[in-house]
């Protein structure tokens, strides 16, 4: 068995763990048994499990030197569990999988092929085995739309089979459901990305983590990340736009209040114009002035930490190292 201390590993698989005591054995055997002939760690976070699974996850560390435990003080979700993955694990190449044995270990090996030509490798679930109604129609529209809003085509975000590059994902900051939109990010840090279809399980052991509840919470997380795609460098364009909007409805209100004061005689039309009218110009002149503070704090964000708002793959005939 290979020590962990005298060989660095080449591969760490990341795997967030909750409530999942009936599969957990079995999953690392699948890990094991894919992953033949390669150098590797297992890193295990334990994401505030009430089952036994911590239990479990320890004496597959006693027994096997390449698995490491995270334990969580409580549930903190799937997000969390993945950014302390990526912040501990030591290999250069990545593996996130569930661990419930939907995704199977033995297309590990497969998406690492394809390191070759990419940086990152997303799964998709091509013969998803999940519930139609529940599940598939949801998620099916929720890659439609992020799709594009993102400009970033993938069949399947919700696949957390995939393989990366680390020096792409070590530094993003995710919160809430952000997991799902790490494709996004790395095309933002210039990663060469490709999706391929991966086998799918049906669930034999506990229940699933998500439900139709879920859709908000996306919702909510794509609209930060269109965002931030699009406007975090300049977010005086979002908050400009919808400013001079805002200003431009409250005078054509203002406006419209007139005829209908002294020519068609609709007081009531009149007078809900005439209040609407200010209302609308101040949201708008606020929504410029949060452009504009906005505007301050990101030159803050880049020259106070000596940030550069890009990163560079490569250069050629450059005099000196280019930054």
């Amino acid at each position: 068995m290979t020590d962990p201390v005298s060989t660095e590993p080449q591969l760490s698989v990341i795997v967030p763990v909750y409530n999942e005591r009936d599969d957990i054995e079995r999953l690392h055997q699948g890990i094991v048994d894919a992953l033949v002939g390669h150098e590797f760690e297992v890193l295990y976070v334990n994401d505030g499990s009430s089952d036994g699974t911590g239990k479990l996850l320890d004496g597959l560390a006693d027994a096997d030197p390449r698995v490491r435990v995270i334990h969580f003080l409580r549930n903190y979700g799937q997000t969390a569990a993945l950014t302390a993955g990526f912040r501990n694990a030591r290999a250069p190449v990545l593996v996130t999988m569930d661990a419930d044995y939907q995704n199977d270990p033995a297309d590990i090996p497969m998406l690492l092929g394809h390191l070759d030509e990419y940086d990152v490798v997303c799964g998709w679930r091509k013969d998803r085995q999940d519930a139609t109604i529940s599940r598939l129609i949801p998620s099916r529209a929720a890659n439609w739309l992020i799709s594009k809003l993102s400009k970033v085509p993938l069949h399947d975000y919700g696949c957390t089979l995939r393989v990366y590059r680390r020096e792409f994902v070590q530094d993003i900051p995710l919160y809430g459901e952000m997991h799902r939109f790490i494709p996004i990010y790395v095309t933002w840090a210039g990663a060469r990305l490709t999706e391929v279809p991966v086998r799918h399980h049906p669930r034999i052991h506990g229940e699933a983590k998500y439900g139709l509840e879920r859709i908000f919470k996306v919702l909510l997380d794509l609209t930060t990340v269109k965002f931030l795609r699009d406007f975090f460098v300049t977010p005086i364009y979002f908050f400009g736009w919808v400013g001079f909007m805002l200003v431009f409805a409250g005078l054509l209100s203002g406006i419209l209040a007139i005829p209908c004061w002294y020519l068609v005689d609709r007081p009531l039309i009149a007078a809900c114009l005439t209040i609407v009218a200010p209302m609308l110009s101040i949201f708008g002149v606020v929504e410029i002035t949060l452009g504009i503070i906005a505007e301050v704090l990101i030159r803050m964000h880049y020259e106070i930490q000596g940030k550069n708002p890009y990163k560079i793959r490569t250069t050629r005939n450059m005099e000196q190292t280019a930054v």
